[in-house]
């Protein structure tokens, strides 16, 4: 037990068993069917769908759910209530990466580049308002949070600023997608 508490990499070890389990939880049938039911669910079913939507192997069918919903919701309802969702899911990934594997990068940064010369370029001040402009596009895109949510975290935005901000970018995000699914419908 003692070995595993002093092992300096746990956290890059945690996030890479996670996106295994994830992965494999993808191809889990049983999974799929319950995730597929959460559109009987409504309004939790809109906040849990919310919550997947943030991740890379859960955004389809996140995107499935938030769809089904959008036959009993209205697109603003949704956008609400995944939105909430999807603030909970980034707010995981942004505490996640910003104390603790933040750290860990940090040593392995600090052996490949002991001058510190790609943090000074991304501290000029011609670059230092890009990685949090770059993480806000993201997030409110269909695409999943997690690239958008680290440059978050490493831009050392403050914790209230960045769940305000996540909260309006992904309603704003799940609100477009689905509104624009109603156009689409044939």
């Amino acid at each position: 037990m003692e070995k595993i508490r002093s092992f300096k990499y746990k956290n890059i070890s945690l996030f890479f068993f996670s996106l295994l389990f994830a992965l494999l939880l993808s191809k889990y049938e049983p999974f799929h069917l319950f995730l597929l039911n959460l559109g009987n669910l409504s309004y939790i079913g809109a906040f849990i769908a919310g919550i997947l939507f943030v991740s890379t192997f859960t955004v389809a069918t996140a995107a499935v759910v938030l769809l089904v919903l959008a036959e009993q919701l209205s697109a603003i309802e949704i956008g609400i209530l995944a939105g909430l969702g999807a603030v909970l899911g980034d707010f995981t990934i942004f505490r996640f990466i910003k104390d603790n594997l933040m750290q860990e990068i940090t040593l392995i940064y600090d052996r490949i580049d002991g001058n510190h010369h790609f943090t000074k370029v991304l501290h000029s001040k011609y670059f230092s308002w890009t990685l949090p402009v770059i993480g806000a596009v993201i997030i409110a895109s269909p695409l999943p949070d997690e690239v958008g949510v680290s440059l978050m975290g490493i831009a050392k935005m403050k914790t209230y600023k960045f769940l305000l901000l996540s909260f309006i970018l992904n309603a704003t995000g799940i609100f477009l997608v689905i509104s624009a699914s109603s156009f689409i419908k044939p």
